[in-house]
């Protein structure tokens, strides 16, 4: 299969038009009429990334995060991603990226987050849309299996997500039953999630001020933007081995967080 039909799988799934206007999602490197040797899924592109694809014999690289966010004014390989983009073109590797567009449709990012969690009557919260006849929306609610106390739902979050550090506000000190979230930097929804009735709000960044005014009104849990996301990879290799069967696909095992905690 040509690399082109396995990007216009991702993209019929999360239409790149659902993308926020600051992003820079689809092709980001390289030629797509070859055919796949095989499809490397990850949260970002680095140099390790790349090596990696071409320690597997993958000739595609699909990636959460864009490698190319800003104007490449040249390549001389003073930064890593220029150095990124010079190594994957001299290894024939094919890069696409699948950013907000992904995060916002459904079954995407805040989706599988949803599902890993184990919530149900899985809804959109915030602004929504339809592009293409795929539904989006900027976050989602749901409802856990059966209500946590505070401290329970904390380590849950902590466990399922692999989290070392968790930011939280004042534990709530009734029981947790609904859920919003939104992967990434998803802090802009935290009025979203109260107006919609969650009793705690789980996203992968929020700034200090943010913080206050909500005590006892919603349980905060910010767990890294990686974290929020690390998932992501497992939402490509659904599409891919979906509407793109017999196409072989590998989830990296580099661990790209640029955040090491001490």
């Amino acid at each position: 299969m040509e690399i082109i039909k396995v990007v216009h799988a991702l993209e019929q799934f999360a239409p790149l038009p659902l993308q926020e206007d600051f992003d820079n999602a689809g092709l980001q490197v390289g030629l797509t009429d070859a055919e796949v040797s095989g499809a490397l899924l990850c949260l970002d592109v680095t140099e390790e990334t790349v090596d990696e694809a071409i320690s597997l014999d993958c000739n595609l690289i699909i990636s959460h995060h864009p490698l190319i966010f800003h104007k490449l004014a040249r390549l001389c390989g003073e930064n890593y991603v220029q150095r990124t983009v010079m190594k994957a073109l001299a290894n024939h590797i094919t890069i696409a990226s699948m950013h907000t567009n992904m995060d916002e449709a459904e079954g995407g990012v805040n989706f599988m987050m949803a599902e890993k969690l184990k919530l149900s009557e899985v809804e959109f919260i915030g602004k929504r849309k339809n592009v293409e006849g795929v539904e989006a929306g900027e976050g989602v609610i749901g409802r856990l299996p059966e209500p946590l106390a505070a401290d329970d739902f904390v380590l849950t979050v902590k466990d399922t997500f692999g989290v070392e550090m968790l930011q939280a506000n004042q534990l709530l000190r009734r029981p947790i039953a609904t859920v919003a979230l939104c992967g990434g930097a998803g802090s802009f929804m935290l009025d979203e999630a109260i107006k919609a009735g969650a009793d705690a709000f789980i996203t992968g960044e929020m700034h200090y001020h943010e913080f206050f005014g909500h005590e006892q009104q919603i349980q905060i849990a910010v767990i890294g933007h990686y974290q929020s996301e690390k998932f992501t990879a497992e939402v490509f290799q659904r599409i891919i081995n979906d509407k793109c069967p017999g196409v072989r696909t590998v989830i990296s095992t580099v661990n790209t967080n640029p955040i090491i905690y001490f």
